[in-house]
């Protein structure tokens, strides 16, 4: 079997967005930074999530049944680097960010590129991780934004230069 380390390094070789997700309802708060989402269908519209089951926030979301993803803007690094420390509290990460609460009560980062609010549909757990499919209920988008990426361990702007098709 492969090592986790050369996983871990093959895969930082993968650019992806850098996300903040958060919950707040009648089982706690929860903040956390993740790398692992995406779109699954848009009928009914759907995403998925991986959060570390380790994760304070992995059980405060199980329990709440509802989510925000916020897709970081490029000036939002330090928003991400805050989130994912383990030593903050979820009460200091929620207040490392301006926020909006969205539908679900779930705060969302203000001037971030997008915010889609969520009702979590199913999850399947799979080694460390559960993986959260959620309906999305509401979106609210910023178009003068542009997306923060992580590649090869470090965080990156997308530059507005677009290829032509080939």
């Amino acid at each position: 079997m492969l090592e986790k380390n050369a996983f871990r390094d093959a895969m930082s070789n993968l650019p992806t967005g850098v996300n903040i997700v958060t919950s707040v309802g009648p089982f706690g708060s929860a903040a956390c930074t993740v790398s692992s989402f995406c779109s699954v269908t848009d009928v009914p519209p759907t995403i998925l999530v991986c959060i570390n089951r380790s994760s304070k926030s992995n059980q405060v979301i199980k329990d709440n049944g509802s989510l925000c993803v916020s897709i970081l803007a490029e000036n939002q690094s330090s928003i991400a680097v805050y989130c994912a420390n383990h030593q903050s509290s979820v009460q200091e990460r929620l207040a490392s960010f301006d926020k909006e609460v969205m539908v679900t009560g779930s705060p969302a980062v203000l001037d971030s590129v997008c915010n889609l609010d969520c009702i979590v549909d199913n999850i399947v757990e799979s080694g460390t991780h559960s993986v959260f499919f959620c309906k999305v209920i509401s979106t609210r988008i910023c178009e003068s934004r542009e997306a923060l990426i992580y590649y090869r361990r470090n965080y990156h702007r997308i530059p507005g230069v677009f290829l032509p098709n080939m």
